[in-house]
């Protein structure tokens, strides 16, 4: 019996769109009498589970709230001046309640529709700018996952662009979490990392490149001028981890040689959060523009020469160039990056300086003090971090009874690493940790020139755009960032129909949590017993998550949907490897899987080779025979997405499981479609070895406009010692792989969203679930397909939770193809299905269970009205060229102009249907001219009469 009387507060009633008349008239008008029916005529029977689910049993939306206020009172908020990459930090309250708390932001997807994403795309460039201008570099990218990847995005650039060369030096001040990330990249890859003191390495013709740490981990300031020419001597490049804020005061790695400077933006504004999400930072020489890692935002014009930004060079990208990709990378951390560029904006480069001063001032003072009791400093040129040679033996006893964490070195010595939030008492707090008879903190700090006097000063100037200069209030800010966000297309004003993206809800109740000082404010590196309520959280995530998918063990750390695969790899190549099978290092792909799977499996260390599939959108068995006996003494694994890109539910998926168990591989599975599994059958339970979550699709964390998400894997028992490690945090299993991410748990805080998805549902509701995304899709596919040829079906003639329209034909008959198709939508307030994958010249829609009826009718209504335009140009009443679609999308400056002249009326390029009238969505630029901005890169923010006009 319920713990819970009948109460208003159901999230499933809020969470699912459809109502329960909605549902049996959907259904009945695909043909059935129930929406078991469909389920039973859609999931294969061989692996359906009907079996309830082990999952706590729904909660009220107040509940899990209370629920989750205790579990954070578990954790313990010390004052942290633990540094290593991670610093307390103010989140001015404007960019936390307009940005990080504002849907139209965080319900963003990846902005590969440029017209009705310009508002983010300068955002991001804004974000971009102030790293270009900051790191003194040429080009810039997005954002990255963490420091610790954007460290080994780096190397592996200077290994493709140096080729035979297989050593790459990593200085012995780096981050040990970054030390571990690269060492991990390193292996599968055949490059030795030689962690060692960088003042003493020698160059031989085998380096190919070298990472340095910026101030150094300890706090030591390096002058890098003469390694850098050391480096360039030998034909080796140069990375250098940087500290974002220090470069405020410090001389611009670009100045003095670096040819590539990666780091963390997070003490820009972005909560701790336990180890994240936070956007990593990329910046390089624009020679090296075609090997950057991940996205870059450019700028370009439309198709009547106005300004318009877009993400340039795609033709990098995995998406793409799949196995030949420069990185596997999909989701960034963009939602992070408009937080961090949105500080930079608001604090201006006056601010940035005054606040990198105050630090290094107060850290100043605390060094004066500590020098004046006879405490010894292993360095005396730092910037916010000290270390102390000969601290007292019972100060780390002293200093967590007072709530302080302090970094303990294994020698002995111990660091103290102070930031934005660092007051004079706290600094006199820390004094009297130490015992020091001295003047307090004010007193010491008033004796210090209010300047830097140490080496490496700056001298070149930085953020001198405009848009870095002219938002100082509030008010004025809270206008521009809403301005930016009215440009975009979120789902605040529709559905975001994307295949294989899972734009569903992300309730508000969710995401509360993820601003709770009790979670936000959490160092990753803290003791374990700090944090409580955190490993709660993951630990009931962890059982949950192997429940759901038939698995023994998880692993939360990969913090992206392609890091999951990654890791999923070295666990599979770890295994055969303790059985002295490290030879076996070929992997199956299917000619459908997402680009990310071949692309992860060459970072992997293996060989990519393809399997067919046929025409129904099955797997080619006979193929994937014939490669299986091919490559049976090599095979490492097949990597297979379930349901398939085709929007089907493979019916021979045991079959093919079990045939690649019996020539020696391990099954990996892609779980970006299990919105269509969830209570409804098991991966780990039908044949699967290992899996990846998307939790920013399945679980309801946000895409927020191309990241955060999170990947994390489920493996079965024979892989769990496998799991990935920490070289700081104990995580993973007994064989533990090198770590894939900079923090133990990865992107920690928006776990929390999962946590509460699941508890807010239960078992039934998150049945429910799978079952209405699979309903909404159907029923979808249904009402287009006497418009649309729906290119894949399953046995029974339904689709899994997506489907694919096949509108090649119309470029023969009417000129048009899907991108005018896509354009076209934007004129209805939609954003484009996904496009031209896995199928060129298509279009994939997934609904998700979270759109009403009246959504979906809406969304047809647009479609047919869309094949009805593209009659017109079939019957020659539209010209080929100048017609509705491939003028599109219209602009309210188009529709409003003088000089209108197109072969058709203002009202029917803006307005096609009765609903535009009342709620319309215009998109800001027209379409936008792609090649223009690959020919003429520019990834800064343009002159400010570009954004005037």
């Amino acid at each position: 019996m319920s713990a819970y009387l009948p109460h208003a507060d159901r999230f499933a009633a809020r969470h699912i769109g459809p109502s329960k008349d909605d549902v049996q008239s959907m259904v009945e008008k695909l043909g059935l009498h129930s929406l078991d029916e469909l389920i039973n005529n859609t999931i294969p029977s061989s692996i359906f589970d009907n079996r309830p689910l082990d999952v706590p049993e729904a909660r009220p939306e107040h509940v899990v709230l209370a629920d989750l206020r205790t579990i954070g009172r578990r954790n313990k908020i010390f004052r942290s001046y633990i540094g290593m990459g991670y610093h307390d930090t103010i989140t001015p309250r404007a960019i936390l309640r307009a940005v990080l708390e504002n849907p139209s932001w965080y319900t963003q997807y990846t902005p590969y529709q440029a017209e009705i994403s310009q508002g983010r795309l300068e955002a991001l460039l804004n974000f971009q700018t102030a790293i270009i201008d900051l790191t003194g570099m040429e080009i810039a990218n997005a954002s990255l996952l963490d420091e610790g990847t954007a460290a080994a995005e780096a190397m592996m650039m200077f290994f493709r662009l140096t080729h035979k060369r297989t050593k790459f030096l990593v200085s012995s001040d780096c981050h040990p979490q970054t030390i571990s990330v690269v060492q991990g990249r390193a292996a599968p890859l055949g490059v030795e990392v030689v962690v060692s003191n960088h003042m003493s390495f020698e160059f031989t013709p085998d380096v190919f490149g070298a990472l340095v740490q910026y101030p150094g981990s300890d706090g030591v300031i390096h002058d890098y001028n003469e390694l850098c020419n050391l480096a360039h001597g030998t034909g080796a490049f140069v990375a250098v981890a940087a500290d974002l804020l220090s470069l405020a005061l410090l001389r611009a790695p670009g100045r003095f040689g670096a040819d590539a400077v990666i780091g963390n933006s997070q003490r820009f504004g972005v909560p701790l959060g336990y180890g994240g999400p936070h956007a990593a930072f990329f910046s390089t020489r624009s020679a090296f523009r075609r090997q950057v890692p991940g996205r870059m935002i450019g700028v370009t014009v439309d198709m009547d020469g106005k300004p318009a930004l877009r993400m340039a060079l795609q033709m990098r990208e995995q998406h793409i160039k799949r196995a030949r990709a420069t990185s596997n990378i999909c989701t960034a951390q963009v939602l992070l990056a408009v937080m961090a560029g949105a500080y930079a904006v608001f604090h201006g480069p006056n601010g940035l300086r005054n606040i990198a001063l105050c630090v290094h001032m107060w850290t100043r003072a605390l060094a004066n003090g500590l020098l004046r009791n006879n405490y010894q400093l292993r360095h005396h040129e730092f910037f916010d971090t000290i270390c102390i040679e000969n601290p007292p033996a019972d100060l780390r006893t002293r200093a967590e009874s007072q709530a302080i964490n302090l970094r303990y070195l294994g020698d002995g010595t111990v660091c103290i690493s102070l930031n934005e939030t660092t007051t004079s008492k706290d600094v006199d707090d820390l004094l009297n940790l130490f015992g020091a008879n001295t003047s307090s903190a004010a007193e010491l700090v008033a004796q210090i020139p209010a300047s830097y006097d140490g080496i490496l000063p700056r001298r070149t100037p930085y953020l001198t755009h405009p848009i870095f200069n002219q938002y100082r209030s509030e008010t004025e800010l809270m206008r521009y960032l809403h301005r930016l966000a009215s440009r975009d297309l979120s789902l605040t004003t529709s559905m975001i129909p994307l295949g294989s993206c899972t734009m569903k809800l992300n309730a508000a109740v969710q995401l509360a949590p993820v601003s709770w000082a009790n979670f936000s404010g959490l160092h990753p590196f803290a003791p374990v017993d700090q944090a409580a309520g955190y490993h709660e959280i993951f630990r009931d995530l962890e059982k949950w998550l192997g429940e759901l998918t038939g698995f023994s063990a998880v692993s939360l750390q990969p913090n992206a949907g392609a890091s999951g695969e990654y890791a999923g790899l070295l666990v599979i190549r770890a295994y055969l490897a303790s059985k002295e099978e490290s030879h076996r290092n070929v992997c199956l792909v299917p000619d459908s899987a997402h680009g990310t799977n071949p692309a992860s499996a060459v970072m992997a260390g293996m060989k990519v080779v393809v399997v067919k599939t046929l025409s129904n959108g099955d797997i080619d068995f006979d193929d994937l025979k014939s490669k299986t006996v091919r490559y049976s003494n090599d095979l490492a694994a097949l990597m297979i997405t379930y349901p398939t890109t085709y929007g089907v539910f493979e019916e021979q998926i045991r079959d093919i499981c079990e045939l690649v168990h019996k020539h020696g591989g391990q099954v990996y599975l892609d779980g970006a479609n299990m919105n269509a599994q969830v209570g409804l059958c098991k991966p780990g339970h039908f044949g699967a070895d290992v899996c990846h979550l998307n939790l920013h699709k399945t679980f309801a964390i946000p895409h927020g406009g191309g990241g955060p998400g999170v990947g994390p894997i489920c493996a079965a028992e024979h892989l769990a010692p496998f799991l990935p490690g920490h070289p700081l945090i104990k995580t993973g299993g007994a064989q533990a792989i090198d770590p894939v991410a900079s923090a133990p748990y990865g992107s920690a805080s928006v776990l929390l969203i999962s946590w509460a998805y699941i508890a807010l549902l239960g078992p039934n509701g998150l049945r429910r679930c799978s079952e209405i995304a699979i309903l909404n899709a159907n029923y979808l596919a249904h009402r287009l397909s006497g418009y649309y040829e729906l290119l894949f079906r399953g046995r029974h003639g339904y689709v899994a939770h997506e489907f694919i329209l096949d509108v090649r034909s119309f470029k023969r008959t009417a000129g048009i193809e899907a991108v005018d198709i896509a354009k076209r939508l934007m004129d209805y307030g939609y954003h484009a299905p996904t496009m031209s994958w896995p199928v060129s010249g298509t279009m994939m829609i997934e609904p998700t269970e979270s759109e009403s009826k009246a959504e979906l009718d809406r969304f047809c209504e647009a479609m047919i009205a869309i094949r009805t335009e593209i009659m017109e140009i079939e019957k020659g009443r539209q010209d080929k060229e100048r017609n509705i679609l491939r003028q599109a999308p219209h602009t309210m400056a188009l529709v409003c102009a003088d000089d209108y002249d197109l072969p058709y009326t203002r009202a029917q390029a803006a307005f096609p249907v009765p609903w535009t009238r009342h709620n319309k969505f215009w998109p800001t630029v027209r379409r936008i001219d792609e090649a223009y901005g690959d020919r003429n890169l520019v990834c800064s923010c343009p002159p400010i009469e570009e954004y005037v006009t």
